[in-house]
């Protein structure tokens, strides 16, 4: 059965709405950016670039880098942005955008997320590049879709050990996928376990006028212990990338520039230069497979 206009959404040119691609401007190998000032700083390294787009924070570049082909696309901040982005890649691969038909043979993207955070262990060090074994989600965008694959031994201990009210939304765990994380791992990336909250400040126990609700946040999550494994870091969209990518057949991992540590109050004072040293150490590694 056809997927109806006011669910698929296209443009007058065919393309997905919001993202304003279309299916032949799409590469297999996917890299998310939350800034869209990120997209061009990533294709910079490119050896060509095909095409570009950009509609509000939805910016993206589909190019080569070393005889590999790649989109590198700005989600903006956030799990509801990565809702509509990774709804939109897979309708793009997945779905007949003129018969609106969900085609019967489905493709699975490679979806790398380069990101900054901050991490809440003195261990993990400002200017480390860090792999999300695990993302945490104090978000709720899990929950809004059924069949989620979670991690639920440690989603269980999280929720105990962090104690947060009952009117929270209840965390979810999606692990990243471990093919993928794999050839980054043997590179040298750090790994760890991310939490995704839903803002910057309070949800982060950030004050600056406003006093948060949970300001012994932090001191949960550098307190918590699964089985050895500990909280290395927070961040914004990881969990959500997780949980959709799960749900949709795609490989995904986040990669995270450690900018700040929270533990001991330092932040990078050249944030550029490890972005930088993020971005073309994830380019040599896709380009390697």
């Amino acid at each position: 059965m056809p997927i109806a206009p006011s669910e698929l959404i296209l443009n007058a040119d065919g393309s997905i709405y919001h993202l304003n691609l279309k299916p032949e401007q799409l590469a297999h190998t996917v890299i998310t950016v939350g800034d869209p000032e990120r997209v061009p700083a990533v294709s910079a390294f490119f050896d060509t670039i095909e095409h570009k787009v950009g509609k509000r924070e939805f910016h993206a570049h589909t190019g080569y880098y070393r005889g590999k082909r790649m989109t590198v696309i700005s989600t903006g901040i956030g799990t509801d942005n990565i809702d509509i982005v990774f709804n939109e890649l897979d309708a793009l691969v997945n779905v007949d955008l003129e018969t609106r038909e969900i085609k019967s043979k489905l493709t699975s993207l490679d979806i790398v997320r380069i990101g900054t955070s901050g991490s809440i262990q003195s261990t993990t060090p400002i200017n480390s590049l860090l792999l999300s074994k695990r993302g945490i989600g104090l978000d709720s965008l899990a929950h809004w879709y059924k069949n989620v694959v979670e991690d639920s031994a440690f989603a269980k201990a999280f929720s105990k050990q962090a104690a947060l009210p009952a009117n929270f939304s209840r965390p979810y765990t999606i692990s990243c996928n471990h093919n993928l994380a794999e050839p980054f791992v043997n590179a040298g990336f750090l790994q760890g376990n991310t939490v995704t909250n839903v803002g910057f400040y309070g949800p982060q126990s950030r004050s600056i006028r406003l006093t948060p609700s949970q300001v012994d946040l932090q001191s949960k999550l550098m307190e918590f212990d699964f089985n050895g494994e500990k909280i290395t870091n927070l961040e914004m969209e990881t969990a959500g990338i997780y949980a959709m990518a799960s749900l949709l057949g795609h490989r995904a991992i986040s990669l995270n520039a450690i900018l700040a540590n929270r533990a001991t109050g330092e932040f990078a004072a050249h944030p550029d230069k490890t972005v930088a040293a993020l971005i073309e150490k994830t380019l040599e590694v896709l380009a390697s497979f």
